[in-house]
């Protein structure tokens, strides 16, 4: 159940940060760099939700270690993935968007084990 528990936690940051995006980022910084924000909270709350989706189904398949596999990529894709495009967007430091594709291979690997669990 705690990756339910974390995936409810990352939902309940995704809409503040979204929030706090539109309020107070959205006259702050540029269009570009706003869209890149977006794109991390958007990525944030579909991995949130697969999160939750994972708990739950570790509670009918508690000893399947795909699903788990899935639930540790989807919580570290979200770090790497939209952490690096919060951090990019509000900072500018370009660098940070090397991160990111570390953080999207997370969240690709973390599908095929999902798909992978629930096609055994």
């Amino acid at each position: 159940m705690a990756f339910a528990i974390w995936g409810g936690v990352f939902a309940f940051l995704a809409v503040a940060l979204g929030a706090f995006g539109a309020h107070v980022l959205g006259d702050k910084l540029s269009a570009e760099m706003m869209s890149v924000y977006h794109t991390g909270d958007q990525y944030q709350m579909y991995h949130a939700l697969a999160l939750i989706a994972v708990g739950i189904l570790l509670r009918l398949h508690p000893d399947s270690r795909l699903l788990s596999a899935a639930g540790w990529l989807f919580a570290l894709g979200i770090v790497l993935f939209s952490g690096s495009l919060y951090a990019l967007s509000v900072s500018g430091v370009k660098v940070l968007g090397a991160i990111t594709p570390i953080g999207g291979l997370c969240f690709l690997a973390g599908w095929i084990c999902f798909i992978l669990a629930l096609a055994r």
